[in-house]
């Protein structure tokens, strides 16, 4: 389980395919901590660290997390939002996220709001999905690309997000643009919801 407070991004600095699965090797700051089985959040993905060597690690994503996800368009020098998973003696300062990426969202516009930037995504909307809670409502919280964030001006599928500039410098966020796909986790708290509500 994570928080979705980025810790830094880390750098692809290789991608192998072995049959469905794709094998990432990344560097970053913490490289030397990690250890074989531990869980980090890549872009919001929970992935297992399968091998630590010459100061990199490698992770595997498997087909359903590939086509969930945007990993599957990563490429080499490319930075990916990292997160090891949280420490339950510590304080949440973000949200519940539980590294399991719902669906892809596009980035359709990108402007300053004097100092921060709202970013504004859209997603396939589906009444189904919908009725069992992967949306998002007004002041809610939502995950993009791992990063907990605050919703703002929901429709059916759209929704903005307003990133302060040291997010937007030490996350992924300094990369996105129109167009952009990013990964979409919506709050586990309104699935279960919708499925209680369901039940009765």
């Amino acid at each position: 389980m994570f928080s979705g407070i980025i810790e830094e991004f880390a750098t692809v600095v290789s991608i192998v395919h072995d049959q469905d699965n794709i094998d990432f090797t990344l560097s970053c700051s913490f490289v030397d901590e990690l250890s074989i089985d531990q869980s980090v959040s890549h872009n919001g993905v929970c992935l297992t660290v399968v091998s630590i060597k010459d100061g990199t690690y490698t992770v595997t994503a498997m087909r359903e997390t590939l086509e969930r996800s945007n990993l599957g368009l990563l490429k080499v020098g490319d930075k990916v939002n990292v997160e090891r998973s949280m420490i339950m003696n510590g304080r949440l300062d973000g949200h519940i996220v539980q590294g399991h990426v719902d669906m892809t969202a596009e980035c359709i516009a990108k402007e300053d709001a004097q100092g921060s930037t709202y970013f504004t995504f859209r997603y396939n909307y589906d009444p189904e999905m919908a009725r069992r809670g992967y949306f998002t409502v007004d002041k809610g919280s939502v995950s993009v690309n791992g990063v907990s964030l605050t919703v703002c001006n929901p429709t059916a599928d759209t929704f903005q997000v307003a990133i302060i500039p040291y997010t937007l410098e030490h996350t992924n966020f300094c990369d996105i643009n129109i167009g952009t796909r990013v990964n979409l986790e919506f709050d586990i708290l309104g699935k279960y919801i919708a499925r209680l509500q369901q039940l009765q």
